[in-house]
């Protein structure tokens, strides 16, 4: 391969967020200019504008319960917001998802970092994003119908609930002209949202883009009721590669990076803090035991993909990161897929 194209990691912003597994495979060319994140120990500091949610079934009852598992992730101040700053009111913030709210904070977070404020940006930003399942929506704005019958279920989805609308929310509070996508692809969103970015900066849609997902869970700070079957953890541990794994847990976070052409990266001078090589994305087709279950050839392909588009051999690869559920099913699988892709030269 001559003269391949490289990404560059500018910024980044991040909300610790406990599980995300990759379905792409970074190998090829970016500039990863500006991460931002945010954690349980980091989220704090900005005034709250959402009410108490409501969790409506008998609390005791639950407790009582031998299937459920008293452990849970908490977010400190999930719900706190810097709503003024983004130009909405404290009822509008009231009304949008926290998940959409962190994002929005996160993205600014990954552009200051990167050095690159919109207004001052010479090109287009593009956005690529995604978010879990709107809960928020559910358990707290359709248990208020005052709410419902005043505002409407048009707006109230349409103005900071849907997933559709994640991030074009963020282009418009930012004024960011690039494409703005939304990317739902379970655990692997963040990822597929940066191959997609790198993609589009490939085809000159954008000349940065922001990648990244959120997910909060709601009800927050409770523990969970394992059914049987569920792949989550009986006792609250996720132990990946581990004889004694018995199941995942899943947590809440944001995650965000802002990516550049390296060449133009380089030019302007930016604090570059990686380099995307190339990256490979498909999937499993109907080639596994079941829906839920991962596969050895397809996450094999992927990974075999992403190191043929960065035109790298196997064993000069030092360090991978895995998906790591913890799961009888889901560890061995992930091991074999790496096995057949790094060979066994390579192990």
């Amino acid at each position: 391969m001559t003269n391949p194209v490289r990404w560059g990691i500018l910024g980044a912003s991040n909300f610790a967020k406990s599980q995300m597994g990759p379905a792409i495979h970074a190998a090829n060319g970016a500039k990863l200019a500006a991460l931002a994140t945010r954690s349980p120990e980091k989220a704090a500091g900005f005034q709250a504008f959402c009410p108490d949610i409501k969790v409506h079934s008998s609390y005791d009852a639950l407790l009582a319960d031998p299937s459920y598992v008293r452990s849970g992730t908490p977010l400190q101040d999930f719900s706190m917001f810097d709503a003024d700053f983004f130009g909405l009111g404290p009822k509008d913030a009231a009304i949008m998802d926290p998940q959409h709210r962190q994002l929005l904070e996160v993205a600014w977070e990954t552009l200051e970092s990167a050095g690159h404020p919109p207004a001052s940006f010479d090109g287009d930003i593009g956005v690529f994003a995604g978010c879990g399942m709107s809960a928020y929506f559910i358990y707290n704005v359709l248990t208020n119908p005052d709410l419902v019958d005043q505002v409407g279920m048009f707006l109230l989805r349409h103005t900071g609930n849907d997933k559709d609308f994640l991030a074009t929310r963020v282009s418009y509070a930012l004024n960011l002209t690039g494409p703005s996508v939304s990317v739902q692809t379970a655990c692997s969103t963040s990822l597929v949202a940066i191959h997609h970015a790198a993609q589009s900066l490939l085809q000159y849609e954008c000349d940065m883009a922001l990648a990244g997902g959120v997910t909060i869970e709601i009800p927050h700070g409770v523990g969970y009721l394992r059914g049987e079957g569920d792949p989550v953890s009986p006792e609250g541990h996720c132990r990946a590669f581990d004889h004694r794994s018995s199941g995942t847990i899943f947590g809440s976070g944001a995650g965000m990076v802002a990516l550049r052409r390296l060449d133009d990266a380089v030019a302007d001078g930016d604090l570059i803090l990686g380099v995307i090589k190339g990256s490979g994305v498909n999937n499993d087709g109907a080639n596994k035991v079941s829906y839920l279950a991962p596969s050895v050839d397809g996450q094999a392909a992927a990974i075999s993909e992403a190191m043929a588009v960065a035109d790298i051999a196997p064993e000069t690869v030092q360090y991978v990161e895995t998906h790591g559920t913890g799961t009888p099913m889901g560890d061995p699988i992930e091991v074999a897929a790496l096995n057949d892709a790094f060979g066994p030269a390579n192990g």
